[in-house]
């Protein structure tokens, strides 16, 4: 819904729709000063994110506006009188997949005592986990299948080898099929040294606008794959070349005799109630 409460339509649409409209409320120079402030604001209606912004971290703006708010006790009016918009325009945002104009996020980061870059994670070259624990959360054990369905069909994993400098811990693209994870690389390179060994493979993820996360710990004996059929089938199903640059048709896959996992999860915003 648009900050009037209408369906959105595409911003070029709205736009020309809004201006005329204000356009013919104002013609006789007598509109109110809540009209010259949404008039005022047309430049601030949020774009559609690119396909880029969508792939990365769809919703993860309006999450850290609505995590941000929450944290700070607010609600959605009080954000909107402090930085002179509308309270559906901050639900909208909160809730939908949009990327509002710098300006407007100029005025909404002062409003939330925050930065730009923190509310559109711009900080993203930084470790993950550079922000708060939240201030009620819970530890919670994974089951086998919990775990399984994190480990999705495919994604980029941790595996932790022995290598004759001592243990590392690399990351892989991986691809999961059946009852087993397999990842290329290629002969020499460090994940490599995991042939033959048992060997920890990690995945996670972490979700900074609410300090939360899951990590899933699969133990297992890696094994290389030499049967030209099972490596058509893996080359068939691998959702994307390995992301280095250079030949890696080395493939290894790891069969987990143990799967382990667990969730943080954050009932309440960082900061504890007064008092």
């Amino acid at each position: 819904m648009d900050r009037a409460g209408r369906p959105m339509r595409s911003a070029s649409f709205r736009h020309r729709i809004d201006a005329e409209a204000e356009r013919r409320e104002c013609a006789d120079s007598h509109c109110t000063d809540h009209q010259r402030d949404v008039r005022s604001m047309s430049e601030d209606e949020p774009r559609d994110p690119s396909p880029e912004e969508r792939a990365t971290a769809p919703g993860d703006v309006g999450r850290r506006i609505a995590a941000r708010r929450k944290e700070l006790g607010l609600s959605r009016q009080e954000v909107a009188d402090r930085s002179g918009s509308a309270t559906t325009y901050i639900q909208y945002l909160e809730e939908q997949q949009a990327m509002p104009s710098m300006s407007f996020m100029l005025r909404l980061a002062n409003a939330l005592d925050t930065t730009v870059s923190e509310l559109t994670g711009s900080t993203m070259d930084l470790p993950p986990g550079t922000g708060h624990a939240g201030y009620h959360s819970q530890l919670i054990e994974l089951s086998a299948d919990e775990c399984r369905k994190l480990l999705s069909t495919h994604g980029v994993g941790r595996i932790s080898v022995s290598t004759a400098e001592g243990p590392a811990v690399v990351p892989v693209n991986y691809v999961v099929v059946g009852t087993f994870l397999a990842f290329r690389t290629v002969a020499g390179a460090t994940p490599a040294a995991a042939a033959g060994h048992v060997v920890a493979f990690e995945v996670d993820h972490i979700d900074d606008a609410l300090s939360q996360g899951w990590s899933v710990l699969a133990i297992g004996t890696a094994s290389t794959v030499t049967d030209p059929n099972v490596v058509q089938n893996l080359n068939e199903v691998a959702y994307t070349d390995p992301w280095p640059d250079g030949r890696r048709d080395l493939w290894l896959t790891i069969t987990p005799a143990r799967l382990t996992g667990r969730r943080i999860h954050v009932h309440q915003s960082h900061t504890p109630p007064s008092g």
